[in-house]
């Protein structure tokens, strides 16, 4: 299971995602799909559903083969699934029916701010490079140079903990791991039949690890991605995200995210079942 996992042990903020969208209830009072638009690109949550893309380069290592054993036929596939374009219509399909005005304004106004839009440049930046290893290297580089007592450490963590402040997010991978591997057995991608309450205890047994290396990573990637903001702003930035209001809207993006991930890997397992290794159709 560990290709899978390696996706989410190096993301930025956005990334680090809560709880699979089980069940969202409709506010009372929903955004409009223009505002809701809007919030996307002000807030960057458009182009970190765009980056979701990076992480089909690892799906067909958890079925046991490679994307060029699928010939060109691979990155025609990945791009159908993963469309920029449709992840977000998506997410705006649930978030104009579950987030409310104020919510939406309270964090456009955090994000639209001069620290807010520089934020959204540098997490921008961040998602956009899909080489994670030099990424995850320079941030542990970087994590050493600090020192266990560094502030800038502190608020990096506090970063982490109010993106996630739900502990959710590990049982979101598994989520992610498991609609995608049962997709693809019954779409016959396998081979063979998988067992979901079997898969689940295997995916468990590996959790240990897996939190190990989604908190390593996820704090190199804070690292690395904002390298270039001072002490003073992180600091703040920690505090603008420890805001109850935005902890909602945050646990709604998160798993908003995860939902469409999600959503995709399924997509795409029953079209890897199309495929032929090696073969162009």
């Amino acid at each position: 299971m560990k290709p899978l996992r390696q996706i989410f042990s190096f993301t930025t903020l956005h990334g680090l995602g809560l709880c699979v969208l089980l069940t969202l209830a409709v506010q009372a009072r929903a955004a409009d799909r223009a505002n809701v638009e809007a919030f996307l690109h002000i807030t960057g949550f458009d182009v970190a559903l765009d980056a979701i893309a990076h992480s089909a380069e690892h799906a067909p290592a958890l079925l046991g083969q490679e994307p060029d054993d699928f010939g060109q036929d691979w990155m025609r596939v990945s791009r159908e699934v993963f469309d920029g374009g449709e992840m977000q219509r998506m997410a705006v399909d649930i978030l104009s029916q579950t987030i409310t005005p104020d919510h939406l304004g309270h964090a456009a106004e955090f994000y639209a701010s001069d620290l807010g839009q520089r934020l959204v440049e540098v997490e921008n930046a961040s998602h956009a490079d899909a080489d994670t290893d030099t990424k995850r290297d320079h941030g542990v580089t970087l994590l050493q140079d600090m020192g266990p007592e560094s502030p800038r450490l502190t608020s990096l963590m506090r970063l982490m903990e109010a993106v996630d402040a739900s502990g959710q997010s590990v049982r979101a991978v598994q989520e992610v791991m498991v609609r995608f591997l049962m997709a693809a057995s019954h779409a016959g991608a396998l081979g063979y039949e998988i067992d979901e309450d079997t898969l689940r205890l295997l995916i468990k047994e590996d959790e240990e690890e897996m939190i190990a290396d989604m908190e390593a990573g996820g704090l190199a990637s804070a690292a690395y991605t904002y390298r270039d903001i001072t002490d003073a702003d992180l600091a703040a930035y920690a505090e603008a995200l420890e805001h109850p209001t935005m902890q909602e809207v945050y646990q709604l993006m998160n798993a908003v995210q995860y939902e469409i991930m999600a959503n995709r890997f399924e997509t795409l397992a029953v079209k890897l079942a199309e495929l032929h290794p090696a073969e162009e159709l």
